[in-house]
């Protein structure tokens, strides 16, 4: 949560250090990257390099129009860091994965998320299962089962004691799935399936979203 619009693009964002347009998506037609820029705005900082650019865009497919409010970090390192708000948003946008993630872990996550999305609750656990168990051999925990993954990356120190709880609910929560009984499978509920999502986002952004914070913030007190 930010206190002051200058916060916009410091610490947490995108890597380099100009609105990257192929990331904006229309609100109206869906279109993604396809827009010209119609009009920008500058206010600047005081005694400062630091700026907040007020965009607007037109969509060159509905020529719809987007606002973009921007920044880029005060205090630029590597390619530098920036931030951006948009309205209006599309209101039925995808949930797209970060890119801190693996990238071969992406595509459980996104199958994981839009089976949550049309309600196919079996398919969402299953799913995330999948993300997790890719999670645990891309951190090069030892060869078993998922359980005894998990709790080896714990006795490395990868994974603190609390997430592995969240760990194990994700697995256990995602076994009724990938291994139903017979004759009569035990049924995930909606709220087991969001709860499954929720605990695999948590996860996931303690192990990979968080040290990425760390290490820009690291960058910009140590360029």
């Amino acid at each position: 949560m930010m206190d002051s619009w200058w916060e916009l693009g410091e610490g947490m964002g995108f890597e380099g250090g100009e609105m990257e347009v192929w990331r904006l998506t229309c609100a109206f037609c869906g279109e993604k990257g396809n827009f010209g820029r119609a009009y920008r705005g500058v206010k600047q900082k005081a005694n400062s390099d630091k700026c907040l650019n007020f965009d607007l865009y037109q969509c060159l497919n509905c020529m719809g129009y987007a606002h973009v409010l921007w920044s880029a970090s005060e205090h630029s390192f590597g390619r530098g860091l920036y931030n951006f708000k948009v309205l209006p948003w599309p209101l039925d946008a995808k949930p797209e994965p970060s890119e801190n993630w693996p990238d071969g872990m992406k595509r459980f996550w996104i199958q994981a998320h839009h089976s949550l999305i049309n309600e196919n609750w079996d398919a969402a656990n299953v799913m995330a299962r999948s993300a997790l168990q890719f999670v645990v051999r891309e951190k090069k925990a030892v060869d078993g089962k998922l359980k005894a993954q998990i709790n080896d990356l714990v006795a490395k120190g990868i994974l603190h004691p609390l997430m592995k709880d969240w760990a194990d609910e994700v697995r256990l929560l995602a076994n009724e799935s990938a291994h139903p009984e017979v004759p009569v499978p035990v049924e995930v509920t909606p709220q087991d399936a969001k709860d499954i999502m929720h605990f695999l986002d948590l996860l996931l952004m303690y192990l990979y979203d968080l040290p990425k914070q760390i290490e820009n913030y690291r960058q910009r007190k140590n360029p």
